[in-house]
């Protein structure tokens, strides 16, 4: 574990003042941060429906473009008014949602001779996808493939269907797939206590 729950209380906190600021048109108040949070660094928000759960937004940096803290504020902004799956939130909606952060790490190619033999490359409740093909991209995080209960030929589908691509893509040689890890924190309840999330990990299939 690279980040403290300490950080992660803190990265949640960054988010949901963005957030906020966003909808009530007002400017954030800076948060003073620890030299890590000055260090670049991939990242997503994700905000969910309390309490029924239901994913409300979700947008992130995969790249270390941007200082971590930078990358949560950008992503919170946008997860709560850009995901072009939902309509922009509104403020009303603040007390009725819950707050996650991703920090991720850099994404790393997955190398095999074989494309089938990706599968016993990706560590489901570990590890996160990212699949591109030509101008196609798409990402989903570890924690994905536990809330559906995909095995790791699931997830690599359902990463190349969130790029725009046919599920089987994966299999095809010009498709590059990359693992990423996360450090995922999250509220447990709007404005509540904030907690460090924990994934099981299973091999491919398990």
């Amino acid at each position: 574990m690279r980040y403290a729950d300490s950080d992660g209380d803190l990265a949640v906190r960054i988010a949901r003042a963005a957030i906020e600021a966003r909808l009530l048109g007002r400017r954030m108040s800076p948060f003073e941060v620890p030299a890590h949070f000055e260090e670049k660094s991939g990242a997503f928000v994700t905000i969910n429906t309390h309490p029924a759960g239901e994913l409300r937004g979700c947008i992130g940096y995969p790249q270390p473009f941007f200082p971590l803290a930078k990358s949560v504020e950008k992503a919170a902004e946008a997860a709560a008014t850009d995901d072009p799956r939902f309509p922009p939130m509104r403020p009303e909606e603040l007390d009725a949602v819950t707050v996650e952060v991703s920090i991720l790490t850099p994404p790393r190619l997955i190398e095999v001779k074989k494309p089938k033999e990706l599968p016993a490359h990706v560590t489901i409740g570990v590890d996160g996808l990212s699949v591109a093909q030509g101008p196609y991209r798409g990402i989903l995080l570890p924690q994905v493939a536990v809330e559906e209960n995909f095995d790791a030929a699931d997830f690599l589908s359902q990463a190349c269907m969130k790029a725009g691509l046919l599920p089987d893509a994966w299999l095809e040689p010009a498709t590059r797939v990359y693992t990423f890890q996360a450090e995922v924190f999250t509220e447990v309840q709007p404005r509540g206590p904030i907690v460090r999330r924990k994934m099981e990990a299973a091999r491919a299939g398990h």
